[in-house]
């Protein structure tokens, strides 16, 4: 359930960036727009989740002397190339141009999703919350020895 909510916040932000960016487009009619934009939103996921990885892998020295800047040229990259693939596809998603246009897009999806998941907590964040409650080691009791009143 939580990665379907995921996609649709993906989704979502996807289709924010088509009415916020110029240069993001998704043509065809309203049904056509909601298949394209959660395919999309699904490309994107899988495209970030395999590549990034790798990227940050061999990349890490220009993460590192950039002070992590170099991420946003990734995420520009990576939907340049989301639109690529949604071309090979014949999908009706479009990204004109890497600057300015993938790299805020990417900036623009970033944040809102970041945002949205922040709002609307995953259920396994939940879940984990109730478990970090069960293992924190409960205080000893308390120990009587004695009452004052009992020595008088």
């Amino acid at each position: 359930m939580g990665i379907l909510i995921r996609l649709a916040v993906s989704a979502f932000t996807v289709w924010l960036a088509t009415l916020v960016i110029p240069g993001i487009t998704v043509e065809g009619d309203t049904g056509r727009k909601v298949l394209t934009v959660i395919a999309v939103a699904a490309i994107f996921g899988i495209v970030n989740a395999v590549l990034r990885p790798i990227i940050k892998t061999i990349g890490c020295w220009a993460y590192l002397l950039t002070l992590g800047l170099v991420s946003l040229v990734v995420n520009g990259a990576l939907l340049l190339l989301t639109s690529k693939i949604a071309d090979w596809l014949d999908l009706a998603f479009n990204v004109d141009k890497f600057w300015p246009t993938a790299i805020l897009g990417a900036l623009f999806i970033g944040v809102v999703s970041w945002l949205i998941n922040f709002l609307i907590p995953d259920r396994g964040d939940r879940d984990r919350k109730k478990k970090d409650d069960y293992r924190r080691p409960q205080p000893p009791p308390r120990q009587q020895y004695g009452n004052y009143q009992n020595y008088r």
